[in-house]
């Protein structure tokens, strides 16, 4: 009997805790991190009112997270030799969110295609993060999704990038 108690009992405490973890955990509701943002800043706290970014500093642009990630795979001697995963943001103005994503299946092959095209020039190869490449695959990007979108898309931003070889 008591072989049968300690798992059952061992289930319910880590559903519970599991659970529980899950409760206080939780991000804020949409409106709680709102009013966080209205909230007055208290005295004595950090000022930023020297901002040297204004477009970060900016209410007129918003972000379009792209779903999925994009997988591409870096080809050397005719046989994959790696892959590289990376996930991308759209920075856009305000009120083209809806826009952005009623495109996504043409951007998400366009920007594909970008990146193959990357891959093959060996972008990805090497130091692949060095600012020269990233730059120029960035600007690939945001050319291709202004062709796709308009102007309302302002910048592409690259949130992961991972590569991993074979």
């Amino acid at each position: 009997m008591k072989a049968i108690l300690i798992p059952v009992i061992l289930l319910l405490a880590g559903t519970g805790a599991g659970a529980g973890a899950g409760f206080f955990l939780m991000p804020p509701k949409q409106e709680d991190a709102e009013h966080a943002l209205d909230c007055p800043t208290p005295e004595g706290s950090i000022e930023t009112s020297g901002v040297s970014d204004p477009a970060a500093a900016s209410p007129e642009r918003e972000y379009a997270k792209l779903n999925n990630q994009f997988i591409i795979p870096v080809v050397e001697d005719e046989m994959v030799a790696a892959l590289v995963v990376m996930s991308l943001n759209l920075e856009v103005t305000v009120g083209s969110r809806t826009a952005i994503f009623a495109a996504e299946p043409k951007l998400r092959d366009r920007f594909l295609q970008v990146m193959f095209d990357h891959a093959n020039n060996g972008g990805f190869s090497g130091n692949f993060t060095t600012g020269t490449k990233m730059r120029a695959l960035r600007n690939e990007l945001l050319r291709v999704a202004q062709d796709i979108s308009g102007p309302s898309v302002t910048d592409v931003l690259v949130i992961d990038l991972v590569r991993q070889d074979s």
